[in-house]
């Protein structure tokens, strides 16, 4: 464990469920996950807070199991994740005029550039989530990625703006800082999503990424190692389980296990013959429930997910021939029996799974850490990480730190047992003392052992002259 290195943690508060995830990284660059604690999320509908009191008990509950996994965590900062279908982005372009030609461009040049973007002028009920450079120009030079260092008159490039809604991003703010908890940054869940199951080459290739949630489909699109397009999509896992709640007239909890369970994305893999028994209502009699049916019904909801996908790709100009990378699917909703061929039949696109391993060590948490749902999570501590290895925000001392009482307890039962020790050492008898004692039980033995034989010697000689006479 690298002990100098931050512990960040990321937060996920999503429609079905509210994650806490603790990681360090280690010596070799891996993610090390320290603590994780989950909770059912109450309050959030299609990634938006509507009830902020049942989110704060989801947060408070998600961050108690948390320190149930890790009691020597204390948690005061997060990175959040954020979406919704209030998202939005747009495309600008800005520049600065340097004052010192001679010298080179740096690293404050491309900050002021990046700072004077948050001056868009934008709907007044919006707020700026995040400005992400894509391009840079320096004077008649196009298509840089890497400005500082050149030199140069004019620095301009192109941004990918990120907005959302001021009431919306609110609520989050209020929910995590009632939970004693303060933001660090709020982080747009399908780049959190990226980060953790994409490596450089997919950034290259050009991928999309679709993050299916709970309650919204969030898509990032990545070409040439730029970020071209992210989008909101407002439907999710759970809008598939109300679809088969209404359609075959069953509970809610009952429609989540048998999507869960019994569900395939595509229709035509299942089996015409089999059936799912439920249980009846208050002495009704059983319902049997065609498993080609359930099919059916998530595939018309997955289908025109993966539409609003294609139609978002179109509008940027990206066809499956220029997303060499393919599709990347993750979140909860990507488990989802055959959803793969459903999404390259519709797409014309290869696709893939995302799993969270791609930058994780192993350790205590493995089998919930690799299932894509913490995707977007394990994305948030990595871009925590990309903040503090760039020096972008300065971590505080306080930012993570050791629970002193936990660990005052522990040394002072480890300093008795270690005193108990001494102590026992004093009293034990030395080496020489125990070889001696064993010497003597040795001896003790071995006469005792003669002494019988003798006696039974004896006695059979004894025997002997008895019969003779």
């Amino acid at each position: 464990m690298n002990q100098e290195a931050p512990i960040i943690v990321g937060l996920d508060i999503g429609t079905t469920k509210i994650a806490a995830i603790a990681g360090r990284k280690n010596e070799y660059g891996k993610l090390e996950i320290l603590g994780f604690g989950k909770a059912t999320s109450f309050g959030v509908q299609h990634g938006m807070v509507l009830n902020i009191d049942q989110t704060i008990k989801a947060i408070r509950q998600a961050l108690e199991n948390c320190y149930a996994s890790s009691p020597h965590l204390e948690i005061n900062e997060v990175y959040v994740g954020i979406a919704g279908h209030h998202i939005k982005s747009l495309q600008t372009r800005g520049d600065i005029v340097r004052n010192d030609v001679d010298a080179e461009i740096s690293q404050k040049d491309i900050d002021q550039l990046i700072n004077d973007q948050y001056k868009t002028v934008i709907p007044a009920s919006d707020q700026i989530i995040d400005v992400i450079p894509q391009q840079y120009i320096v004077d008649s030079l196009q298509n840089i990625t890497y400005p500082i260092g050149m030199s140069g008159v004019k620095v301009g490039a192109n941004f990918h703006i990120i907005t959302g809604d001021k009431n919306a991003i609110r609520n989050i703010n209020r929910s995590v800082e009632k939970s004693g908890l303060k933001i660090r940054d709020l982080v747009l869940q399908p780049l959190a999503s990226a980060a953790a199951v994409m490596c450089d080459m997919d950034f290259e290739a050009g991928v999309a990424i679709v993050d299916i949630g709970g309650g919204t489909t969030d898509l990032a699109v990545f070409y040439e190692g730029i970020l071209k397009h992210t989008a909101v999509i407002p439907y999710g896992g759970e809008n598939i389980t109300n679809d088969i709640k209404n359609g075959l007239g069953v509970l809610k909890t009952q429609a989540e296990q048998m999507k869960v369970q019994f569900g395939y994305a595509l229709a035509d893999e299942a089996k015409s013959n089999a059936y799912i028994t439920i249980p009846g209502l208050r002495g009704q009699s059983p319902k049997e429930i065609s498993v080609k049916n359930l099919a059916h019904i998530i595939q018309a909801r997955m289908s025109e997910i993966l539409d609003f996908v294609v139609y978002h790709l179109k509008q940027i100009g990206m066809d499956n021939k220029m997303l060499n990378g393919g599709i990347i699917l993750t979140g909860g909703g990507s488990q989802l029996k055959h959803l793969i061929q459903l999404t390259e039949y519709t797409t014309g696109a290869s696709a893939r799974i995302g799993f969270p391993n791609e930058h994780l060590s192993s350790g205590l948490f493995d089998d919930e850490m690799t299932k894509p749902m913490y995707a977007t999570c394990v994305g948030l501590i990595l871009k925590g990480y990309n903040d503090f290895e760039n020096d972008r925000k300065s971590l505080e001392e306080n930012y993570i730190k050791i629970n002193t009482s936990y660990l005052a307890k522990e040394q002072a039962a480890q300093s008795l047992a270690q005193q108990e020790e001494e102590e026992w050492a004093e009293e034990a008898p030395t080496t020489q003392e125990i070889q001696d004692r064993k010497a003597k039980e040795r001896n003790a033995s071995l006469k005792n052992f003669l002494d019988k034989m003798k006696t039974k010697i004896i006695d059979m000689f004894t025997e002997e002259e008895d019969a003779k006479l």
